[in-house]
């Protein structure tokens, strides 16, 4: 039960609900039994038992029953039969109605709470999710993780949350039930107390295999939604390569073996089911045979009415062990769930923030690598980097893929810690900033724009809640974006659609590039932001850059290295260390690697 713990820990802060549900449902389980105890007087009168002297009623039954037993007698005195009847039935749809009162008012108060810990328990998974650092999400699937957010979060609402309501109430129907039967038998409510394990026991090991199938099962289902994401983002590429034969092979496959799996464990679960109730009624055919037989022979002091009555009350029973069983079933079932999402909750951050760190409020001086290395699991990424920024300079970044340009440039904003060594940003260390103040100081341009399914409007004032339209507008036109907005059908008002896939992807550039502007940071982080554009959209983004890098201290990773030949110095990175550093001219000079990459690429 230690993996449940988390679950049950949000039922903390739901003490008040949780008694009103105990308060509610033991009334509900009180009634019910009152319902049927009042069978006896009942069957009394049906067959005709002299009510004031039946002995084995004043022995076996409660203060409220006698009552109704001398009441009943009452009447009967005066030759009413019809009119005891009549106050038997009030009594039993009396009793019903009150059971179900109470019944309703349970599910109304445990209802909230089951879908607040549910939504609780969402958002702190997203919430973890969005405080992991990036280097997490390098080695995870993106539809794999949706499906432990979907999927292992709907499988605990439906298993585990869902099974709280029958590990309260269904044994403490079983428990008042046996106290009534104890109180009315011992002798025969002891050989119930032997056969019910039996019932437990037989479920139990049918339940077992559950937990192994869960796992295959959520696996299968991060495979699904994979595979969906990879075909919905790579249509052109599937339909132009004419791969669709082959995608659709591999979706087949994965949902065949979700069905299979699937179709197991079900059978498995299901089988739950009938055989506890198969095992319910056959326990019930022998406690009718072996009470029936202790009443026939006179070992015990009950006649048919009370046996009857007592038999009653124990099938009031069957239906609460049949859901602690299926109760069982599904926490095996959801084991795997829960392991899951465990793995992202307590899931490392390797980068904290400091909210009690200082605050940078503006960007005076330099940055400084100082001795910089970063390792990811035991991998060197980055080795003995050493190089200063200073406020205004522009510093290029060049290497072949997997140089570690784009690690290092990712050290500044702390999207990964240093491993060893540290960064400083006016001779402070960053770890020593606050991350969200930080962070406030730089903007990223990527080679992939990241855009939102939100108007353009609201893609360029990203992070900037209180941005006039008027500032929008004004750092559009300095990105080389408001002439193509303002064509849009509805301005800045457009929806861009999913990724902003109803704009090129110069424009897509362009509007990020706005987005930058209007942040109007200190510090800026340019990782191939025109490597991916065609000639036209490329001078048009450059000169968006240009213009965004005036007055700023930049960073710029370049892969057409025609873009940085104004930067006033140049790192040359290979295997995570710098091999060369200067400027354009004097790596030309220095024909070495800068100068084969440029004679490469033909930069005149």
């Amino acid at each position: 039960m230690k993996k449940y713990s988390r679950i049950f820990a949000y039922f903390k802060s739901y003490k008040s609900s949780i008694f009103s549900y105990f308060i509610t449902i033991i009334l509900s389980i009180a009634f019910s039994v009152l319902s049927l105890a009042m069978l006896f007087p009942f069957l009394q009168l049906l067959f005709g038992v002299n009510l004031g002297t039946t002995t084995a009623m004043k022995k076996s039954t409660n203060f409220f029953i006698q009552w109704v037993n001398d009441y009943l007698f009452a009447i009967m005195q005066q030759g009413d039969a019809l009119h005891a009847l009549s106050v038997v039935c009030i009594l039993i749809i009396s009793s019903i109605f009150l059971k179900n009162l109470f019944l309703y008012l349970s599910v109304r108060t445990l209802g909230p709470m089951k879908n607040s810990i549910v939504n609780t328990l969402r958002l702190e998974l997203y919430n973890k999710l969005l405080s992991l650092p990036i280097g997490y999400f390098s080695e995870k699937r993106k539809g794999d993780l949706m499906s432990r957010i979907h999927n292992d979060v709907g499988e605990i609402e439906g298993s585990v949350i869902g099974a709280i309501e029958g590990w309260i109430k269904d044994p403490i129907a079983i428990i008042i039930n046996l106290s009534v039967l104890f109180y009315i038998s011992p002798k025969l409510t002891a050989f119930i107390l032997i056969s019910l394990p039996v019932m437990g026991l037989l479920v139990g090991r049918l339940t077992r295999s559950l937990k192994k199938q869960s796992v295959k099962v959520a696996e299968k289902s991060g495979e699904i939604f994979s595979t969906i994401d990879e075909t919905l983002g790579g249509l052109r590429v599937i339909k132009a390569f004419n791969v669709e034969h082959k995608l659709k092979n591999k979706f087949f496959q994965i949902s065949d073996d979700l069905l299979k799996i699937k179709n197991l464990m079900g059978r498995r679960r299901d089988l739950a089911s009938p055989l506890s109730e198969l095992m319910g009624v056959t326990i019930f055919a022998s406690i009718l045979w072996f009470g029936g037989r202790l009443v026939l022979t006179h070992e015990i002091e009950m006649n048919g009415a009370l046996f009857l009555t007592y038999m009653g009350l124990f099938y009031n029973i069957i239906d609460p062990a049949k859901s602690i069983s299926s109760a069982v079933s599904n926490l095996q079932k959801s084991s795997a769930a829960i392991t899951r999402i465990e793995e992202i909750l307590q899931a490392p951050v390797t980068v904290d923030d400091n909210p009690m760190g200082k605050q940078i409020l503006s960007f005076e001086h330099s940055i400084e690598f100082k001795n910089v290395c970063f390792k990811y699991e035991d991998v060197e990424i980055l080795k003995d980097i050493n190089f200063k920024i200073e406020k205004g300079k522009t510093i290029a970044l060049v290497g072949s893929s997997g140089a570690g340009k784009s690690t290092l440039a990712d050290l500044v904003p702390r999207f990964h810690d240093v491993t060893s060594g540290e960064i400083l940003v006016d001779g402070v260390n960053i770890k020593d900033y606050s991350l969200k103040s930080l962070r406030n100081m730089i903007s990223i341009v990527t080679q992939e724009p990241i855009l939102f399914n939100d108007t353009i409007a609201n893609n360029i004032a990203l992070g900037m809640e209180n941005a006039s339209i008027e500032s929008i507008m004004e750092a559009a036109k300095i990105a080389n974006a408001h002439s193509f907005i303002d064509k849009k059908d509805l301005g800045y008002e457009t929806n861009i659609g999913d990724r902003g896939n109803k704009l090129s992807g110069g424009e897509r550039q362009r509007v990020t590039i706005a987005r930058a502007v209007l942040k109007n940071p200190p510090i800026l982080i340019l990782d191939e932001a025109t490597s991916s554009l065609d000639t036209e959209s490329e001078r048009l983004v450059q000169d968006a850059i240009n213009n965004l890098m005036n007055n700023r201290t930049s960073i710029v990773i370049a892969h057409r290295l025609s873009t940085i030949r104004h930067a006033d110095e140049i790192l040359v990175l290979q295997k995570g260390t710098i091999i060369e550093r200067g400027t354009h001219d004097q790596l030309l000079n220095h024909k070495g690697t800068y100068y084969k990459l440029v004679e490469m690429q033909e930069v005149k």
